[in-house]
């Protein structure tokens, strides 16, 4: 059985489209949680939160991998502190504050977007640019993810009004496309031992700024909806899917892995028609097509 699972695991391991689907439906989750908790739970708690949790549940598994990778680990400081700052907390605590004030449509919109910013952080730090089919699978798959979002109507667009939630939201895109360019920078260590690193760095960094939330009577509410909230962002959107995001932008790199946030509208709105009844259309399928034609022309070689 034991054997089973290892050859299981190293599989999943090498499949990089499997893994970065994952992180999408992961991720997906969390926002529908993170607009769902806005108001019970404070959004720089429930960061800080996250990762220290996320941090204490992988140490004793990485332990073993730490202690032989901290040597490398710490002459890396200066990155693994950008990597903790923009893949952990910045991102984190603004995507949660701006869901407080931006409506589910708008924030889906600005996660369209998130390729777009890791091609742009991409050609600034390492003059990386995208290929023609990367450009025509991010153009598509955005195309597909408006038709989802807009129900099929275009027109929409002009109805749209965005406020502080959404700049929130799209600083937070911003932290992570830097995170992703910067991952092929990281470290030759062990996935256990860079995340462990990297999610102690992010609670570390948002520590100070949820005691200033506690101290001003933000406090999260001592019920079984704080409890839930706490495990599902701890295990799901925290440690499976950074360990499948940083293993598959290791796999083919972070231009070819951004368009699988394209996934998370997808993911979102199939979780609405499961969850919450609401009725299939021609033009889920009209986008699902569309993001997953965009998906794989993307992230072709």
């Amino acid at each position: 059985m034991i054997s089973l699972f290892r050859s299981a695991f190293r599989w999943i391991s090498d499949q990089p489209y499997l893994l970065l689907s994952l992180t999408s439906l992961f991720w997906a989750g969390n926002i529908v949680l993170g607009r769902a908790v806005a108001g019970h739970v404070p959004p720089v708690t429930l960061s800080c939160a996250r990762w220290a949790g996320a941090f204490v549940l992988m140490l004793p598994l990485a332990w073993p991998h730490l202690r032989r990778d901290w040597p490398k680990l710490r002459s890396h400081w200066k990155l693994m502190l950008v990597l903790s700052a923009t893949g952990f907390a910045i991102n984190n605590a603004l995507s949660y504050w701006g869901l407080q004030y931006t409506q589910a449509l708008n924030a889906l919109l600005m996660q369209s977007s998130g390729p777009l910013f890791v091609a742009l952080w991409s050609l600034l730090l390492f003059r990386v640019r995208l290929t023609v089919l990367q450009t025509v699978g991010i153009a598509l798959s955005l195309a597909g993810v408006l038709t989802i979002i807009l129900r099929g109507n275009f027109a929409t667009l002009t109805q749209i009004e965005f406020n502080r939630g959404d700049l929130m939201v799209a600083g937070a895109l911003c932290a992570f496309g830097m995170y992703s360019a910067l991952m092929p920078k990281r470290p030759a260590t062990h996935a256990l031992s860079l995340i462990t690193v990297t999610t102690a760095g992010g609670a570390l960094l948002l520590l100070p700024f949820a005691v200033w939330e506690f101290m001003h009577g933000q406090r999260p509410s001592a019920d079984a909806v704080t409890a839930a909230t706490f495990g599902y962002v701890v295990i799901f959107p925290s440690l499976l899917a950074y360990l499948c995001f940083n293993r598959g932008v290791a796999l083919i790199g972070p231009n070819r892995s951004a368009p699988f946030l394209h996934l998370m509208p997808v993911f979102g709105s199939v979780m609405a028609i499961v969850l919450l009844g609401e009725k299939f259309e021609l033009f889920h399928l009209a986008g699902y097509l569309m993001v997953v034609a965009g998906v794989f022309i993307a992230a072709r070689r």
